[in-house]
């Protein structure tokens, strides 16, 4: 895929993104994540994984204020690993999850990132390079 049409797809994917924010809370693993979603454009709420509750306790706490969530913890191992955890607390609670955005991105950037928070940095390098390529022609 040529680096214009990857990030006009990631394009769409963050628009997505923030329109679906603001009604459902977004799970990150850290304050970067957050910042880089921010960065992004993000508005609504982004839930921080906190690292001195539990993953289950923390899905407790998620079910009293919210009945669907964005999943987007990083496309490496641990972030994998987070997410299935996520998925079972959320079930188990009744809160219902979307992952498909979070799937798309490593789909989209795992050859070149593999984090949430390296996201708004990879987008500027995409454009950047997409600007140099149009010159070019």
């Amino acid at each position: 895929m040529r680096t214009e049409e990857r990030l006009e797809e990631i394009n769409k994917l963050i628009q997505d993104l923030i329109r679906l924010n603001v009604e459902m809370p977004v799970i990150v693993e850290g304050r970067k994540d957050e910042r880089s979603l921010r960065a992004i454009g993000l508005t609504g709420t982004v839930l921080r994984l906190n690292k001195g509750i539990s993953i289950f306790r923390t899905c407790e706490n998620i079910s009293k204020e919210h009945d669907k969530v964005i999943l987007l913890t990083d496309w490496d191992r641990r972030g994998g690993q987070l997410s299935r955890m996520l998925r079972e607390g959320l079930e188990a609670n009744g809160v219902r999850y979307d992952e498909n955005i979070r799937a798309k991105l490593a789909m989209l950037t795992k050859k070149d990132i593999k984090d949430v928070e390296s996201l708004y940095k990879h987008m500027e390098r995409l454009e950047e390079l997409s600007k140099r390529r149009n010159r070019k022609i």
